[in-house]
């Protein structure tokens, strides 16, 4: 009996303790659940580092100094169209340089300008082409001569990723913004029977965003090789046309957004990399 009455007298203090407890680890959850939902769907305070960067190819304060150059060449040898073809001539040249500099304000990152040239000649002789008789095509191609020159002005910005510890390999990907214009002149003939040529001239001007990214290696320990792709980019074009006398006669504007793979935009590069401060 006094065991009973003595259970009786502690039970409430048991049941109040019990919802005291309960109560106080209803907030610790309410607690802890928010404390975790907020660190999980907040943002994070710190940048997340994907030690992308962890490699070091290049320090803050170089300067880079380079050069950038491409030659190609075709000629009637080269493609198997002129199988088609008789007594075809055809050849053409295309060459570009672009010195450049640029100023890495920070590891593995460089802003920088790039001047550049390019010159375009090509010659196609006049020549006939057949089908074949189940075709019952056939006909004569006029002489055709063009020649053109560009000048440009950019601004670029690349970030580079080391590939090893030590810095010597790298790949880097590069966005550049920049603005060409240059004249070109194209002569053909009109007439197969006659020997006169037409000319016309155009005034070229281009604004364009482009991406090139590329691998560079040290050869020495200043001295970078580098090799890069033009792989497009956004584009607007604008060519005004003008007869031997000057006169205009009409004009083009397009605008357009192309990433792929340009052969004629494939460059072998050099840069010195001056003042430099890399840790050992």
């Amino acid at each position: 009996m006094k065991k009973f009455l003595l259970l009786m007298l502690l039970a409430p203090a048991a049941l109040s303790a019990a919802a005291d407890s309960g109560a106080d680890a209803s907030v610790v959850v309410r607690k802890d659940s928010a404390f975790v939902e907020k660190h999980r769907f907040l943002p994070t305070a710190k940048r997340i580092d994907r030690r992308i960067d962890r490699n070091k190819f290049a320090y803050k304060g170089e300067v880079m100094m380079g050069l950038t150059a491409s030659y190609g060449t075709l000629s009637s040898d080269d493609t198997d169209i002129m199988l088609i073809l008789d007594n075809i001539n055809a050849d053409g040249t295309v060459a570009t340089v672009k010195p450049f500099v640029g100023y890495f304000y920070r590891d593995n990152n460089c802003l920088g300008v790039r001047f550049g040239y390019r010159h375009m000649d090509g010659n196609l002789d006049a020549a006939r082409y057949d089908l074949g008789e189940s075709n019952d095509a056939s006909g004569s191609i006029p002489k055709v001569n063009f020649n053109s020159d560009n000048y440009s002005f950019g601004i670029f910005h690349r970030s580079y990723a080391g590939l090893d510890p030590k810095g010597r390999f790298g790949l880097f990907a590069e966005f550049e913004l920049s603005l060409s214009t240059g004249t070109s002149k194209l002569s053909y003939q009109p007439d197969t029977a006659s020997d006169n040529m037409k000319t016309t001239f155009s005034d070229n001007t281009q604004l364009k965003l482009a991406f090139n990214p590329g691998a560079a290696v040290y050869i020495f320990p200043n001295v970078c090789a580098t090799l890069s792709f033009g792989l497009g980019g956004i584009q607007y074009t604008s060519v005004t046309q003008k007869d031997d006398a000057g006169n205009k006669i009409g004009t083009r504007k397009a605008s357009n957004m192309r990433f792929r793979l340009n052969v004629a935009a494939i460059n072998f590069g050099m840069t010195v990399h001056l003042w430099d401060k890399k840790k050992k």
